[in-house]
């Protein structure tokens, strides 16, 4: 399902997940162009955050997960037994359903990931830091407390903090597998301002049970049902005018 000339960042063609017995995922091909927010709906269970975690192999961590056909990115093959899965993550971040602040500074956190990669000037790091918390829209809020422990921030700013980290490591596409379900009206309003600039810099793959949120930020939709990808397209067509009854009829709320 190539969606345009536009070279894909990630492409997945036949990807097949099986947990055991269960197939999760049922030959996924798609193209995800950089600089895009793309957005996976679809009900509960359908594989969207399976699929997701697919793309930085976070699915490695799951034990009896059998995964077939292909993922690139880069046109490189992230299976390839080359693959460096602690570079793979730094590439593609991840940012979870709820906030998982580590129990230490702010400042640790957002230094945490690039100490792990190389040996950085106390300088150099607090520019790092700086610009990472600055690009998650949280500089302001937290400048005057970064030795103070993460834990002590709001969920909204928690969620914004782990953005940050994801950032402080150099990403060029960050994974966001439902990141405001658990906050409030306010901050998924600066959370979903924050994506919007983002995608400036980054490619954003966001996981949403929130219709309006697809349909308000991302410029590609996929729509998921049990495991298949029903359709995939320009997020104002594939609200306007789906192109298959499924995705209409949970679009308008029939089912879902």
């Amino acid at each position: 399902m190539n969606m345009e000339t536009g070279n894909p960042i990630i492409q997945t063609k036949g990807l097949t997940l099986h947990y055991g017995e269960f197939e999760a995922l049922k030959g996924i091909d798609m193209d995800i162009l950089s600089q895009e927010i793309t957005a996976f709906i679809g009900p509960s269970g359908c594989g969207k955050s399976t699929f997701l975690k697919t793309l930085n192999r976070m699915q490695d961590l799951v034990p009896g997960v059998r995964i077939d056909g292909e993922v690139t990115f880069h046109g490189k093959d992230i299976f390839a037994k080359d693959v460096d899965v602690t570079w793979l993550r730094k590439k593609i971040g991840m940012v979870f359903q709820k906030a998982n602040p580590f129990p230490m500074s702010i400042y640790d956190n957002i230094a945490y990931g690039p100490r792990l990669h190389s040996h950085i000037k106390k300088a150099q790091m607090d520019e790092i830091v700086e610009n990472a918390l600055r690009g998650a829209a949280l500089w302001d809020e937290v400048k005057d407390r970064l030795k103070k422990s993460a834990l002590g921030l709001s969920g909204g700013q928690q969620q914004r903090l782990c953005i940050a980290r994801a950032m402080a490591v150099e990403p060029e596409v960050i994974l966001m597998d439902e990141p405001t379900s658990a906050l409030d009206p306010a901050s998924t309003m600066k959370i979903e301002e924050l994506m919007t600039h983002l995608k400036k810099k980054y490619t954003v793959i966001i996981v949403t049970h929130n219709m309006q949120q697809a349909a308000r930020i991302s410029d590609k939709c996929a729509f998921f049902l049990v495991g298949e990808l029903v359709e995939m397209g320009p997020t104002d067509r594939v609200f306007s005018t789906p192109k298959d009854k499924r995705t209409e009829d949970y679009i308008t709320g029939r089912f879902g």
